[in-house]
């Protein structure tokens, strides 16, 4: 640790990196019963904190070493951080980035003086190129976190934020990816203040940190959720886990999309900035951590580390910020098809503000069956208590209701398609897969499947990520079902089975 701290107290970040705010949060404060502090790393020139890492590193290299210039694989900040770096040294910086990468980020590399190559579908494939033309050109290769001298860089934030607020910090909350800006943060931190938690927060479904400390070792996850793609990493770099399994708090945090979506809201309303997912997750920790720790010891810090955030996606965050924040429900509600049925229903919810309502009709499954509506309703919310007593009038008025606040199919996908039923389907398999956002994507996936298993439903959004989002009903008979699995695999789109989701079978399935 001596020599991490050593690195940050002398590193050269501030040729280029701002000493960004330390802003207070006082609605969430207020909210939270705690004094809540907004690192603000998204002021920087890139809109990151990747600059200091990359300039650091820049900075430190010998004459030799910059006449060869740099290079570095990355679709996403720390490409933007290592382009402006290399412009203000001087130096040739080669950029590899996957074919895949939305053209607005391509062109924020070249604005800044990168030269980039664009290889792979990818980021893999993109490394490997990078790490191909490093060893031709001689350029040195810049790791997005794992190196000394980058997280050194990094760690200026923590020690910012210690000269910023000599009071009591009871904890700093850091989002995870690679690791990098927790264990520079965590290395002075622990050396300046030892009594100052720096608590690790990463996605659920993309944590490589937790994971690695609960194993004892690094581990490469299968597949990672890339809606907070700036962590979106499978694994935590060796130097990282190093510094992060002694210096991190072991308390590591997971949220989940709604959290994070909510935490942006949180963010905007206090500040008026906007984060990128990524730069959300710390607020999102710290959120959860003071409803699970009410009692404070000092002031409760959170890193927003980046705001390079897609226009489109907004709407995706909007919707799902008000479930994130416990402050709507969605209820799938089943109410017989009779005269009054609706008007019992809504008087049932009484004076709550309704802010989604769809219908579908559902035929009888039998002679002399029950004529059914099944309906999918979304409900504000005032208090914490407020949906359980929702679910709880309307089980006593003999609705059968299913809570969808926690179904990820339900709401981004069958609350969009309700009202559409196809005849009795025998062998359907539903499954929501994230498809590539590329040309040719879809002509990938339908080429992988065999031609008489035929597609019955297919839904997509666009959300303005580098992914979309696609729920896909496909008819394989059981004999075949192994066979299909193959194919999903090979063809290597991330996906879930949803055959059995509830969504599905009240909305969706034919044979329901």
């Amino acid at each position: 640790m001596q020599e991490t701290v050593r690195k940050i107290l002398t590193a050269r970040v501030y040729d280029v990196a701002i000493e960004s705010p330390l802003d207070p949060m006082p609605r969430l404060s207020a909210r939270l019963g705690a004094s809540v502090l907004l690192k603000r790393e998204d002021l920087q020139p890139v809109f990151s904190f990747k600059i200091r890492g990359a300039y650091n590193k820049i900075a430190g290299l010998p004459p030799e070493a910059l006449a060869r210039g740099v290079i570095c694989a990355s679709a996403g900040n720390h490409a933007q951080g290592v382009a402006l770096a290399a412009a203000r040294r001087g130096v040739k910086a080669t950029i590899v980035m996957p074919t895949t990468t939305p053209a607005i980020k391509v062109e924020a590399v070249r604005a800044r003086g990168g030269h980039v190559v664009l290889h792979g579908d990818a980021f893999d494939e993109a490394n490997a190129e990078a790490r191909r033309l490093e060893r031709e050109s001689g350029a040195t290769f810049i790791h997005p976190f794992d190196d000394p001298e980058v997280i050194a860089g990094q760690g200026t934030v923590g020690l910012e934020i210690l000269r910023q607020h000599s009071e009591p910090i009871e904890a700093i909350f850091v989002p995870v990816g690679g690791g990098g800006l927790a264990a520079g943060i965590a290395a002075i931190v622990r050396f300046l203040r030892p009594e100052t938690k720096v608590i690790g927060v990463e996605p659920a479904e993309a944590a490589s940190m937790q994971a690695a400390l609960a194993a004892g070792e690094r581990v490469v996850l299968n597949q990672v959720g890339l809606f907070a793609d700036g962590v979106a990493v499978r694994q935590v770099g060796a130097e990282t886990f190093r510094l992060c399994r002694d210096l991190l708090d072991p308390e590591v945090v997971t949220v989940d999309t709604d959290a994070i979506c909510a935490a942006v809201k949180d963010v905007f309303d206090d500040t008026r900035a906007i984060s990128e997912p990524a730069g959300a997750v710390a607020v999102a920790g710290l959120k959860l951590y003071a409803a699970r720790h009410p009692v404070r010891t000092g002031a409760l810090v959170a890193i927003n580390s980046g705001a390079n955030l897609n226009f489109d996606r907004l709407r995706h965050i909007a919707e799902r910020a008000e479930v994130g924040e416990g402050r709507e429900a969605l209820l799938a509600v089943t109410i017989p098809e009779r005269p009054g049925s609706y008007r019992r229903f809504i008087q049932l919810l009484g004076n709550r503000s309704v802010t989604e309502f769809n219908y579908r009709y559902a035929e009888p499954r039998g002679e002399g069956a029950p004529r059914d509506a099944h309906i999918f309703v979304g409900v504000a919310l005032k208090h914490p208590d407020e949906k359980a007593q929702i679910l709880q009038a309307l089980a006593g008025a003999d609705y059968p209701v299913v809570d969808m606040s926690d179904n990820e199919m339900a709401k981004l996908h069958a609350r969009y398609m309700v009202g559409g039923r196809a005849g009795d389907l025998r062998d359907e398999i539903v499954c929501r897969f994230q498809f590539p956002e590329r040309p040719g994507a879809l002509l990938r996936f339908l080429e992988s499947l065999r031609p008489e298993w035929n597609i019955t439903l297919f839904h997509y959004r666009n959300h303005g990520a580098d992914y979309g989002r696609v729920l896909a009903g496909i008819q394989v008979p059981e004999p075949e079902r192994a066979a299909f699995r193959e194919a999903l695999q090979a063809l290597g789109y991330p996906y879930a089975d949803e055959t059995e989701n509830p969504a599905y079978r009240l909305f969706l399935d034919a044979s329901a």
